[in-house]
This record gives C-alpha cells, structure tokens and sequence, in this order.
C-alpha cells in the first residue's frame, strides 16, 4: 500500500482511541500529562486493535497538521494546521535560512527566517517547537501503555505482544527522533518521558546531555527494531536508527564538543552491509529524431521525488508518507511541490491545479552546479532573474524543481482537483549514508578513502555527472556535495553549522543577514530561540543566548 497500514488518515486515524491532543503557547506543563481523551487509555489499551491506530497517531504527527482533511482540528493551537506542520515547519528553520531556499511570502515573522533576523516571538519557531514536543507527547503515552507491565495486565500476548513491543520501539525511534531535532536546533530544552509524574513542570536538559540520551535510545533500539527492510514501508527498522545514529555522531562536535568520526563509519557500514542500493530508473520516451520509436530516459534521481517513489526504491530508509487522498495536508510534500510552483510555470507538468509562487532558490546554490550535465541541477529560468532583487517576487531568483507530483510514468497524482500531493518526503535515504560516511573519514575516521571516493563517484554517475579524482575530494567538496545530492531534504542548515559557515562571513549568499548580497550574522544564531511563551510558563526553562 501507499500509505501506512497504521491508518494514517486525517479523517480516520486515532477516531475513538486516542482523541485531539491540543498544545497552545502557555500549556507546557501538558507535556506531562496524558492527551485528552473521550475514551480512557485503560479501555483503548485493553483491545490489541487499537494499537496501530495509536501508533499511526504517532507518525502522523510529523507527517500532518490536523485530525481532519485538509489539516482541520489543528494539533497546535494559534496557528494554521497546514502552515504549522512538522515537515514544513522543519523545512523553514533547515532550508529556508539558507541558500538553499528563499520564500516571497509576508506571512507574519516568515521573512525573518531567510534574513537570520528571527526573535523569541517567532510564530514559525514556536509551530515547529511545539509540534516536536506534540511528537514526544503522544509517543510517552503509546510507550507508558506498551511496557511489559501494561501489556500483561490488559492481557496482551503471545504474537500480538510481540508486534506491540515493535510497535513500542518505533514510538521511541520517533520520540528520540523529536528530540534530536530540539538537540539541532534548540539545544537545552523542556525533557519529559513516559515515566515522569504527570502535575510538574518539565525540566530542562542541557544539549550535552540529551545528545546522550537520543544516543542511549537509538543504541538500545538496535535489538527491539525490526531488522532492516522487513518493516512495512514508511515504518522504521533498525536501519532508520543506525542512520540517525551516524547523523548524531557526524554532528558530536557541535552537540557535545567531541568528534564521533569513528562512530559515524561504524553505523554507516551497518546501513550499507543492509541491502540499501542507489535507486536507479529508466523510462522510454518518445524518440524525436525517430517518429513512432522511443528511446531510453534515465530518470534515476529525478524518480526519487515523484508520486510514485514509494515503488522499487531500495534506497530509501525511512520516509515520511503522503497520500492526495488518505492524507489531505498542506505541509508536506503538498507544500514543497506548489510553493515552488509559481511565474511563467506549468503547474500541471507538476500534477497539480496551481503553485503558490513562494519558494526559489539562491544565486550560492545555483553556482554549485558547474557541470551541466549535472542531472540534479534542475533550474526553471524563464522569466527568472538569477539575481535576488526582491524577496517577496517569486520571479526574482531561479525556481528549483525538486518534488513533482507525477508518476514516472507522467501520470498526475491520486487527488483529481491536484489540491494534495501524494509524493513522499525521504528523510533518510542511503545516499546521504554514502556522502556522511566520506565526510568522515576525511575527518579523521576509520573509514577508507579510496571506499569513501567510490561512493562519491557512483552518486556523480547516478547523476550523470563527471566523476573526481582522489585530489579532488576534500571535506568542502563534500559540503558542496551534500547540497547537490541532499537539496530541500532538511541538512543544509546543520551542514553549514558542522562547517562553521552558517552564521561566519566565511561563506555567503543572497540577503543572509537581511541585505542583497548577504552578510555574517552572530554566532548565538546557530542555535533558534525556546519560545518566549514558554519561558514564561515554566520557571525552569533558561532562553538561549542572545535572545
């Protein structure tokens, strides 16, 4: 099936189990307590049936907004469901403050992020912080109703324990999987389990420290996952957590202050030993030197990112699942297809009804593509200006065609109108396991140079690219690497940090820092602020520096 067979529908999922699960700026303390709920977990508990549904609650929180189509009854108060979702909003703080990715709209605080100017205040910030802990929320409660005790009272056994102690190990993927994206991008954060006392207020953990406990989870997760492949699509194995695992490690020195490169290659090669291989996809065409005849198109990266990418990707670890019918979103990969759509664009080339004209790309990143035969390097130009003048002129700078929402065989998407998307959104895939495991071995890792050099070059190929010799692979070359391979998957912005090019003069692009040509900014933004509604709320928070 396309999508999860945990019921992940905004019109079905958790409907008489779990119920709406509300955060609002002032409520941190409901990180403690359980959801509210028409029925109690005790009765939903006691029938094994209601454990996909409740673990599919789980997932959906990072894939969409609401509990209804169209991301209607909001997870988040005081702001829009689709605006607010956990993918979209994640691409705002990792791409859009970028080059990846500028956006023309005036929503709000949203010209902030691109400029680096953003504040304690920022609604866009507080969305995505409060739909990480939305995650962490009902995670703690699947896994409180789901250890061996419970099970045992409510007379869960024999294979259905069995399955509901996987079940179990997924929700603490994804819980650690939320916390490691406070670690990136909050540092010392509000830290709440499954086992706390529900009436007091969340305490605060330092980043060090929770480095350690996302490293502690996954590390224990490695024998209560499913092994790599043999979950159902979109549902995360052991792989999902060695991978997240060497992308903790990659990024160690910032989040604790030591280098992890040896740790990295060691997870890396238990991804790679697991049967993942570069997705690879020919098509036939229409031949136009020989009428009536086709001829083969390789569309091996570009098929990554269509409708239909959930077929034959052994690629991909683990992705984030959508569906134009099953789940109605307006984050999502529906957003990152239509807001990219804009200008003198054909939106029906895309499978949709219209783009929002919001999202382009910077004059930085289109110069990373110096070969041209360079498949990845996909630019609309007509009646595009290279040069950023305007942010809020959706024709002032390239647009960038990533996400489609066609099929490889060219057939539009499953919603008739083309409102929703059903591409999925990859966000672990093996080409970023190749890329991490080179990047570090050049830091010092364990790994081999001449394995790290072929990995390079086989995604050049799959590219169509030229391939690099031994001279030319150096850890900037990577980082330029990564942006090509890894475009608008949600790395560049923790990149850049690894880099010590996100915030330093060192490395600019179009209005970083608010002005045309770009400018260094402070060093405190490598870290975004906790929202100034919870400082408030719970004494125990401290705000970062410099906000």
């Amino acid at each position: 099936m396309k999508y999860l067979n945990l019921n992940i529908s905004t019109k079905t999922i958790f409907a008489g189990a779990l119920g709406l699960l509300l955060f609002t700026a002032s409520c941190e303390k409901d990180l403690e307590r359980e959801p509210i709920t028409e029925v109690t977990s005790a009765s939903v508990y006691k029938d094994f049936a209601n454990y996909p549904k409740a673990l599919g609650k789980v997932y959906a929180g990072v894939a969409i907004g609401g509990q209804s189509g169209g991301d209607g009854n909001a997870d988040v108060a005081g702001i829009d469901g689709g605006f607010s979702s956990y993918m979209r909003q994640l691409y705002t703080m990792q791409v859009i403050t970028t080059d990846e990715a500028v956006i023309g709209w005036n929503d709000g605080n949203l010209p902030d992020m691109h400029k680096m100017t953003w504040n304690s205040s920022n609604e866009f910030i507080g969305a995505f912080y409060y739909r990480v802990y939305n995650v962490i929320a009902v995670a703690n409660e699947f896994i409180r109703n789901t250890s061996d005790e419970r099970l045992a009272a409510n007379g869960i056994t024999g294979a259905n324990a069995t399955e509901a102690k996987y079940m179990r190990a997924e929700a603490r993927f994804l819980r650690a999987q939320a916390y490691y994206h406070a670690l990136d991008l909050f540092g010392n954060v509000p830290f709440v389990l499954e086992t706390d006392p529900a009436g007091e207020l969340p305490k605060r953990i330092v980043r060090a420290d929770l480095f350690k406990f996302v490293e502690s989870e996954l590390k224990a997760l490695e024998t209560e996952l499913k092994d790599p492949k043999t979950n159902e699509y979109g549902r995360a194995d052991k792989a999902a957590a060695w991978t997240l695992l060497s992308r903790l490690y990659l990024n160690a020195k910032v989040y604790s202050g030591s280098e992890r490169n040896n740790d990295v290659i060691t997870y890396a090669n238990k991804v790679i030993g697991a049967g993942y291989e570069l997705k690879k996809q020919t098509i036939q065409v229409p031949d136009p030197d020989n009428p009536g005849q086709t001829k083969p198109k390789d569309i091996s990266y570009e098929s990554l990112f269509l409708a239909d990418n959930h077929l034959n990707n052994p690629e991909v670890i683990l992705s984030v699942n959508y569906d134009g019918i099953k789940t109605q979103t307006f984050g999502g990969s529906t957003f990152l297809v239509r807001a990219s759509v804009g200008g003198e664009m054909n939106a029906a080339d895309f499978g949709i009804n219209g783009g929002w004209g919001g999202i382009r790309t910077t004059k930085a990143f289109v110069n990373k593509f110096t070969d041209p035969a360079d498949k990845r390097g996909r630019f609309f130009t007509q009646g595009q200006t290279l040069e950023i003048t305007d942010l809020g002129d959706f024709k002032s700078g390239y647009a960038f065609i990533k996400y489609k929402n066609v099929t490889s065989t060219g057939a539009k998407g499953s919603h008739a109108a083309g409102d929703f998307v059903d591409t999925d959104i990859p966000m672990y895939r093996l080409a970023d396991v190749y890329l991490m495991y080179a990047e570090a071995t050049l830091r010092g890792g364990n790994g081999s140079r001449a394995t790290a050099l072929g990995y390079i070059n086989a995604l050049k190929t799959r590219a169509g690219a030229a391939t690099i010799s031994d001279a030319d692979l150096t850890l900037d070359y990577i980082l330029d690497e990564r942006a090509r391979e890894l475009s608008w998957e949600y790395t560049r912005r923790t990149d850049l940090i690894r880099y010590g090019k996100f915030t330093s003069a060192s490395y600019l692009w179009p209005w970083k820092g608010g002005v045309k040509d770009g400018k260094g900014v402070q060093e405190f933004r490598n870290l975004f602020p906790i929202p100034a509604a919870d400082i408030t709320a719970n004494r125990n928070l401290v705000q970062n520096p410099g906000y």
